[in-house]
């Protein structure tokens, strides 16, 4: 599990792992549940253009096989699988207060 969440970057990981705990104590006291798992989705997608943009500025200057150029497309996704986990869980955390307080 560390693993991933170093091929992710410590930095994005991190800020994600934070809004995962905002959806999680937003859930628990009550907010907007939706923007802050939408703003982990953001968070996720930006971490991955960063990435990928990254990636591109290397491959520029090195000739590189295509076994490498998709082992970097697929660490570039981390975050934002990441990002997307958090998004659908403050949807269905939302879901269940809608349906709780019915």
């Amino acid at each position: 599990m560390m693993d991933l969440f170093y091929q992710g970057g410590p930095l994005f990981m991190s800020i994600l792992t934070f809004l995962l705990l905002g959806v999680l104590w937003t859930a628990w006291k009550g907010g907007p549940l939706k923007e802050l798992g939408l703003l982990a989705l953001a968070i996720g997608i930006l971490g991955q253009l960063i990435g990928i943009y990254d990636a591109f500025s290397v491959f520029e200057t090195t000739e590189i096989s295509s076994a490498l150029l998709a082992g970097g497309l697929k660490v570039s996704l981390t975050t934002t699988l990441y990002g997307l986990l958090i998004y659908i869980l403050s949807l269905v955390l939302r879901a269940a207060q809608t349906w709780r307080t019915a």
